[in-house]
């Protein structure tokens, strides 16, 4: 009889070495999965993090975070991230509106220093909220737009293979403006620098959808503009150091270099580090476990960041499906406030630059979600989302 006590702790102990052997069996069937995707894109290095909303569930890295001296791509390694970078605007905005600054329907001409007019749409409004879902019609001049990324040749090792591909794809070094003012004074004032039909697109605003990184950088600006603070020192304020982003920020001076992944062309020819000049728009570099903690906090509505109202506004969507603008389709995704809104009931944002390839979202239905940042352009993300997805879905 003494015997039939150990029972219970028997099965017990069953069910827990089931549970765990199960959870390992996930982990390395994910492992499998994404290492195939991994090879099959040619990567150089990689990490990837899963969370259900309080910890990080799955950390694995693959590859190198540099290459030629075999450095392990790790959760502490910093790379920028590209347009997940405008998550933070969204972020940022939602704040300032909270500081009363602004609204979404804000007319910017009613806080820039300078009058904007759309050449296209002389007596148009175009509101903040425009900005937010990329139908302001401010869109990006490549013959300027290119030319907003800084080049660091002199802090690090870089191929000359992968400038001279950045020169033949019209990326620049030519802009000398050392601030969003200057920038967006120069772009959007007649009496600026760099001013010209080619920076608007066809109106009315809110009536036609186009994808704009200045339109984005517009936005942070106008917190400059009403907090007396830079933006990188709002976001630092208010997102970054709430939540001990300590490895994380917007210039290469910010940044330990010695954590900074190599950026690639390929997997033998680097890049040399860069910033840029609207860099709200896609500049961010951070690790990531900082970036893990960003999204743990957007993904369960954390209040040191906003208040409720503030993330449900954020995660509205903005278009209609009998009233949308022209250029896009709702098939696929909405916009909410810079965040997409994709139809499978995940939210997220995808980034992209040179040597820069990110993905972070979470699932609305199970509070899971996931990133994955990639130190090498990659032109189609879909191979590995669909696998972090996939896996989001598991409750």
């Amino acid at each position: 009889m003494k015997n039939n006590k150990l029972y219970p702790l028997f099965f017990f102990a069953l069910i827990t070495f089931a549970c765990i052997a199960k959870a390992q069996a996930q982990t390395d069937s994910l492992t499998i999965k994404l290492q195939q995707a991994f090879k099959q894109d040619s990567l150089p290095g990689m990490y990837v993090i899963m969370t259900n909303g309080n910890k990080i569930t799955y950390s694995q890295g693959f590859g190198y975070a540099d290459v030629a001296n075999k450095t392990p791509y790790s959760a502490s390694n910093i790379q920028n991230i590209g347009s997940v970078s405008k998550t933070l605007i969204a972020v940022a905005l939602m704040k300032a509106i909270e500081l009363k600054y602004f609204t979404l329907e804000t007319d910017i001409n009613d806080v820039l220093p300078f009058k904007v007019i759309n050449p296209n749409d002389p007596n148009g409004k175009i509101t903040i909220r425009q900005l937010t879902n990329h139908t302001s019609g401010i869109v990006d001049n490549p013959k300027v737009y290119h030319y907003c990324y800084h080049f660091y040749p002199k802090l690090r090792a870089y191929d000359s293979l992968s400038i001279s591909t950045l020169n033949q794809m019209g990326f620049g070094d030519k802009l000398r403006d050392t601030s969003l003012a200057q920038f967006f004074y120069n772009y959007l004032s007649p009496q600026g620098q760099y001013y010209s039909k080619a920076n608007f697109g066809e109106g009315p605003a809110g009536g036609v959808s186009s994808y704009s990184n200045t339109g984005s950088a517009l936005a942070a600006y106008l917190i400059e503009i009403k907090s007396g603070l830079t933006y990188a020192e709002f976001t630092k304020k208010y997102i970054l150091k709430p939540l001990h982003m300590d490895h994380s920020g917007w210039h290469v001076q910010n940044i330990d270099l010695k954590k900074h992944a190599m950026l690639y062309l390929d997997q033998k020819n680097r890049f040399p580090l860069y910033d840029l000049v609207t860099y709200p728009d896609g500049g961010l570099k951070t690790s990531p476990e900082d970036l893990s903690k960003y999204l743990m906090a957007i993904s369960k509505h954390d209040k040191k960041l906003l208040t409720e109202a503030s993330y449900q506004a954020m995660f509205t969507p903005q278009f209609s499906k009998e009233h949308p603008p022209k250029n896009i389709n709702l098939t696929y995704r909405n916009k909410g406030i810079f965040w997409n809104l994709y139809t499978n009931g995940t939210i997220g944002h995808d980034g992209d630059d040179p040597g820069v390839g990110t993905y972070l979202f979470f699932n609305l239905a199970t509070g899971r979600g996931g990133l994955f940042l990639t130190n090498k352009y990659l032109p189609n993300k879909q191979a590995i989302v669909d696998v972090l997805v996939k896996e989001a879905e598991k409750k």
